[in-house]
């Protein structure tokens, strides 16, 4: 296993199922007691290099764990927030049509349990409440994204489709996080437990550094809340494999 002391590590963390366990809908997510003073922590004894990193709007990170992370990157990699009290930096990309926002809120109204997330760029169609809708969700969207030139992709993740920009990833937020201080020069641990995550995890390993991913190295968001915990309390230990 690779050991890596605080004192050398940049934090970039998932937050929904690795932070916070995954819910019903982005809105009923519970934070745990304890989570938000334990990262304020850790990122003291790591000198602020801890990030955020998710496919939330940015806002809704800072709502949900205020104070908690020095730096933000939301909507896989488009916006980033690069220290406490900044303007947001977002990347200059294709407008996503009103007509595929209207068609997907439309599909969501059909569908009793679907629920759609809006974002800057693109959006979420969650199917967690509504298993079965899955296929017809991705054929529907698959529909509206047939045209190349539009600038975006459809991408799988746990139980929901989002459509959004090509060439914007969690890969992307980590080159852009780490490019500076307090992240330049330190070794980046990305963890993550889902596809979207994955960009991330390459990036980090790419860097010199550490993808892990919940499920396979911790094994849910609880054990990785544990160990932030023990990390944050200076309880330092051999890492994740």
């Amino acid at each position: 296993m690779t050991i890596v002391t605080v004192a050398r590590a940049a934090f970039l963390l998932d937050f929904d199922g690795t932070l916070v366990d995954i819910a019903p809908a982005p809105d009923q997510v519970r934070v745990a007691p304890g989570l938000a003073e334990a990262l304020r922590q850790l990122r003291h004894r790591c000198k602020e290099a801890l990030a955020i990193v998710s496919g939330r709007p940015i806002a809704q990170i800072e709502t949900f764990l205020p104070g908690a992370a020095h730096a933000i990157s939301g909507e896989h990699g488009t916006a980033i927030r690069r220290a406490p009290n900044t303007a947001i930096e977002w990347l200059s990309l294709p407008p996503t049509p009103p007509a595929w926002r209207a068609a997907a809120q439309a599909l969501a109204a059909a569908h009793t349990g679907v629920v759609m997330e809006d974002k800057h760029y693109g959006f979420v169609l969650h199917y967690r409440g509504a298993p079965d809708a899955g296929g017809t969700i991705r054929a529907a969207l698959e529909h509206l994204l047939r045209d190349p030139a539009g600038g975006y992709k459809l991408a799988p993740a746990k139980m929901a489709w989002e459509v959004r920009p090509t060439g914007a990833d969690k890969g992307v937020a980590v080159q852009a996080l780490m490019a500076h201080p307090p992240f330049a020069g330190r070794i980046p641990i990305f963890v993550g437990d889902d596809a979207t995550d994955e960009d991330g995890m390459r990036e980090a390993r790419a860097l010199g550094g550490i993808g892990l991913r919940v499920g396979q190295a911790l094994a849910d968001a609880d054990a990785v809340r544990a160990w932030i915990g023990r990390l944050a309390a200076g309880q330092e230990s051999a890492w994740p494999a």
